[in-house]
């Protein structure tokens, strides 16, 4: 604890750090303030108990913050410019072109972040619009917007609320205390908190305190587990060979390099909710079709992705299938053994080249087994808990609670850099 507090005083200490934590926490505010302004011609209170009743809704509220919930003028959240981001991290490992711009360094990164900004665009807009639809369709009483004019209006709103959250992030980025983007997405996830404990002391019923007791040791078992997931990482030994030149002696060192056990992060989770939440999404439009066999083929997908053992297994197996996908598109073997080989490194009892990378790629496979299969189970976790202990109030959802502490984390290094940064300049 009195080195806790001892940090928490170093960092008091630099004014212009201070400042960029106070600025940052500023930006927060402003983002939760945002959140709760809403837009017209929606019927708050039925929405509202709409996404209490559709658990597909409810996710996607949740991971809004609640902004969904209230229609805000940021509803849509930073979603379209997260999609755009995947998109253009695959498109840079398939396209040539686009691979070379990645690979000239900082001017090639910000032309990267220039097109995804612009692709945010459209895809934000589509986005607004399949939401009003969506809903429009799938409930009575809970949209007014009528006319093309509302309509165009409020995709514009919507639209540039997504990208004033994009502008916010960007600016928090540049303080260097914390990925903004994530800040935004950890500051919506943490505001339903309170909300959730409210609902535990309104509905609590003294039958289910061993079962509280219990969720609560689950949970910090759960976050112990993310943590070490999220931080664990295999050392591959290398060894660098003696070079020299002229009078001076140049390697001969010893080092590591590190393969994280969860090296996809969080993509496989967002990929597999997106899909996971398309067919669900499907089959309330389908039900709203005048054929009788449309209807019900609409009511049949609705009702398998509730049949939570269903859900729960195909939520599982994307997962799983996601993650040994994007790790084998980001972690290429062959490049990091050239590498290696061109600045005199060697791992110890291997030929550099094919060697090498034939040993990577069998480590990178073992444990990504075990990444993949953790990273499964912490997605279907809030499905474990309800069905074990039957408390869904506390309930959070394992992507969430990945990225709660993976920000929470990246937020911790990144100022500790730059504590460690000050005093190294003293």
């Amino acid at each position: 604890m009195s080195k806790t507090w001892e940090k928490f005083r170093t960092i008091l200490h630099y004014k212009d750090l201070r400042n960029s934590i106070l600025y940052v926490l500023g930006m927060l505010v402003v983002f939760r303030i945002a959140a709760h302004i809403p837009l017209p011609g929606i019927n708050l209170g039925a929405l509202k108990d709409f996404f209490a009743q559709n658990q597909v809704f409810g996710l996607l509220n949740v991971l809004s913050g609640g902004a969904m919930e209230r229609f805000s003028i940021v509803a849509m959240g930073v979603g379209p410019y997260i999609t755009a981001s995947i998109i253009f991290q695959l498109l840079t490992m398939i396209v040539p072109a686009l691979e070379r711009i990645a690979k000239e360094g900082p001017s090639g990164q910000q032309r990267i972040n220039k097109y995804t900004r612009i692709l945010a665009v459209p895809i934000g807009a589509l986005q607004a619009y399949s939401l009003i639809t969506l809903l429009k369709r799938s409930t009575q009483g809970v949209v007014l917007i009528s006319g093309f004019t509302e309509m165009a209006i409020t995709i514009v709103v919507l639209t540039a609320g997504t990208m004033f959250l994009m502008w916010l992030g960007e600016l928090v980025t540049e303080k260097k205390v914390g990925n903004g983007i994530s800040l935004l997405i950890f500051a919506g996830i943490v505001a339903d908190i309170p909300n959730s404990i409210q609902r535990v002391f309104l509905t609590f019923d003294p039958a289910q305190l061993i079962n509280l007791v219990a969720l609560m040791i689950l949970a910090v078992i759960t976050i112990s587990g993310v943590v070490i997931l999220n931080e664990g990482q295999r050392n591959i030994p290398v060894s660098y060979a003696r070079r020299i030149r002229g009078m001076k002696m140049y390697g001969g060192t010893d080092t590591y390099l590190p393969l994280r056990v969860n090296q996809a992060g969080m993509i496989p989770i967002i990929f597999a909710v997106s899909l996971v939440l398309v067919p669900p999404l499907i089959g309330q439009f389908l039900t709203q079709v005048q054929n009788a066999f449309v209807a019900d083929s609409g009511r049949f997908l609705m009702t398998l992705f509730q049949n939570q053992l269903f859900y729960g297994a195909l939520y599982f197996s994307l997962v799983v299938a996601f993650t040994y996908f994007y790790t084998s598109i980001i972690f290429k073997p062959d490049q990091i053994a050239e590498h290696l080989q061109q600045q005199g490194g060697f791992v110890p009892g291997l030929r550099p080249g094919k060697n090498t990378s034939d040993h990577l790629s069998k480590i990178s496979k073992r444990i990504m087994l075990v990444g993949a299969l953790s990273l499964g189970l912490i997605a279907i976790l809030p499905l474990i808990t309800q069905g074990v202990l039957g408390i869904t109030a506390l309930t959070v959802g394992g992507a969430s609670l990945l990225i709660v502490v993976s920000v929470v984390i990246d937020t911790v290094k990144q100022i500790e850099a730059q504590v460690a940064m000050r005093e190294y300049e003293k």
